[in-house]
């Protein structure tokens, strides 16, 4: 039970409810429909809930009574409706009335004894959904069944799955647990797929640097050769994505930042002043580019789509590679201590650095000085950046990737100079 006044409880539970029906009087009001609810409705049906829920406020009969009522009347009234069309032939009714007035009923108890975020929190949230129709039945519309059917999978793999894995390691080689393995894979390919969602749906169509802020979020590599590819191709948005290709790797850094601070704030610490010098560096040199260029550009006609990135197979290949990479580290550091890390690092910039990352970030190496992963991250950042470099050139053309290799080379360096300077310093 709430300590607030029952002034204070009877004001939340009107305000709720005039909010509730005007809402609702408005969406329902555009057709011409008389419908259950409204204005004046909702809060008198809110308020007959509060008054129920106080008459017994331990056993709940009259509340009880008074749902299973208006339940019935508003069966009655979807019976008697639901074989009603409109103009267009759709049904007249569907449940969404009879869902809000029961909603509208129970706004009164949720009021009077629960805190009042979760009475506020559930009549926004019904307002939006109902006001917001078109919208999600557009982008139900737009969502493809296979995306659908693996992000069930993901969700299987990350309630399911992951409780069940062990949390202590299972081979002396690694201190890694598998718990700890498949937490990285879920780390990785949430944000991944949360950047992918966003430059499907949000992001403006041919919108090249919003693909490429997102698209360095998801992956800076797979982004450049998009981007670079469509530099080949395109030469009237050719300015756009020379600065797209800067701006996703100086994305890439924050990127790897938030990947550090999820398992492990203390390296993420030290890492931090490094990574976001070097991605400010690189949102400077894009738009510099942009501003320099805005003139000669224009909006693209289409844009590739972007892949999936939670395919099943592509998670257990990245297990796999976390598993080995953190192996390895733990092989190189044993056989040729901590400059063999280094060495490590500066191979695996040439292809997907997520895992090598993750591995400094969770102890793949254990008793790893915290600077000696700093500057094993920064190596891999650098050689990866050379990696997409070459990318650009190959796919671009010489005279268009002069640009954004020279500002990939600059990144590369810079990072290699702070990684040389952290290595000093220590």
């Amino acid at each position: 039970m709430l300590a607030a006044s029952p002034i204070t409880n009877l004001l939340l539970v009107l305000g709720l409810g005039f909010f509730f029906g005007l809402a609702f009087e408005e969406f329902y009001g555009r057709d011409g429909q008389a419908r259950p609810g409204g204005i004046r409705t909702f809060p008198l049906l809110g308020l007959s809930g509060a008054l129920l829920y106080r008459l017994d406020s331990v056993h709940l009969l009259p509340l009880t009574a008074g749902l299973l009522v208006l339940g019935l009347w508003l069966g009655l009234f979807y019976w008697r409706h639901s074989g009603e069309t409109d103009a267009e032939g759709l049904p007249n009714v569907g449940l969404m009335v009879p869902t809000c007035n029961l909603l509208a009923f129970l706004i009164g108890p949720a009021a009077l004894s629960e805190p009042p975020w979760i009475a506020v929190g559930v009549t926004v949230t019904a307002v939006l959904l109902l006001t917001a129709r078109a919208k999600l039945h557009e982008f139900a519309r737009r969502v493809e069944l296979g995306e659908i059917v693996t992000a069930g999978k993901f969700m299987i793999l990350a309630g399911l799955m992951l409780p069940l894995l062990p949390n202590s390691p299972i081979t002396r080689f690694t201190d890694l647990t598998p718990h700890q393995v498949w937490l990285a894979v879920l780390a990785v390919c949430t944000v991944s797929y949360t950047s992918y969602l966003l430059q499907r749906y949000v992001a403006p169509p041919g919108a090249v640097l919003w693909s490429a802020f997102l698209g360095g979020l998801y992956s800076s590599t797979a982004t450049t050769v998009v981007l670079a590819r469509r530099a080949n191709a395109e030469p009237d948005t050719l300015g756009q994505l020379q600065s797209g290709i800067i701006l996703a790797s100086a994305i890439m850094y924050l990127r790897l930042l938030v990947i550090v601070a999820i398992f492990n704030w203390s390296l993420a610490r030290v890492l931090a002043p490094a990574l976001l010098i070097l991605s400010a560096l690189g949102l400077l040199m894009a738009g510099i580019w942009y501003w320099h260029e805005r003139g000669a550009s224009h909006p693209a006609a289409a844009a590739t789509p972007p892949t999936n990135p939670l395919e099943l197979s592509a998670a257990f290949i990245f297990a796999a590679l976390f598993i080995a990479i953190s192996l390895a580290s733990t092989w190189v550091k044993t056989s040729y201590g901590l400059g063999g890390i280094e060495l490590l690092a500066a191979i695996v910039g040439f292809a997907d650095i997520d895992p090598f990352v993750l591995s400094m970030a969770q102890g793949g190496a254990p008793v790893l000085p915290v600077f000696v992963a700093t500057v094993a991250i920064l190596i891999a950042a650098a050689s990866n950046n050379i990696l997409k470099a070459v990318y650009t050139a190959s796919f671009a053309g010489t005279r268009a990737s002069i640009v954004p290799v020279s500002g990939l080379v600059v990144l590369a360096l810079a990072g290699l100079a702070a990684a040389f300077w952290i290595r000093q310093t220590h």
